[in-house]
């Protein structure tokens, strides 16, 4: 299970929106407790993708290194990754799947339709990456 709160979602529906009709994506930033992840920052990121940045999204490998470092100063770690999908289902796609985290983090996924952001879902990719399994986001005062 993914908790956030209100804030945290409300700043990844601005950076979706703000970058459309190209992907955004960004950093899931707190903590696991009792085997449920609680987000206590989300960070956006640059999209380094230039060929294709409406349907394909790339965060340089220098952004990852800092990010992770800042977030072990602060007593926090990289718990997941968000990005947006312009005018198709917050559903992850085989390149996705292809390009997922390890098993255990968040993707969260909001599907932006014209400009607008209208879902938002998260998915873990399963432990012998073959698939994601959708999990429960819990919205937070």
């Amino acid at each position: 299970m993914l908790h956030l709160t209100r804030t945290e979602r409300e700043a990844m529906i601005a950076h979706g929106e703000q970058t459309y009709p190209h992907e955004c994506c960004g950093f899931l930033i707190g903590n696991w407790h009792e085997g449920q992840k609680r987000v206590e920052e989300v960070r956006p990121a640059g999209n380094a993708r230039e060929d294709s940045p409406q349907n394909r999204y790339l965060i340089e490998p220098k952004e990852v290194f800092e990010v992770d470092r800042d977030a072990r100063r602060a007593g926090r770690e990289i718990i997941g990754f968000y990005h947006s999908h312009p005018d198709v289902p917050a559903r992850p796609s085989a390149y996705d799947l292809e390009h997922a985290p390890w098993s255990g983090y968040s993707m969260l996924i909001m599907s932006v339709n014209g400009g607008r952001a209208t879902d938002m879902r998260s998915w873990v990719v399963a432990e012998d990456r073959s698939r994601f399994d959708e999990e429960p986001i819990v919205v937070e005062e």
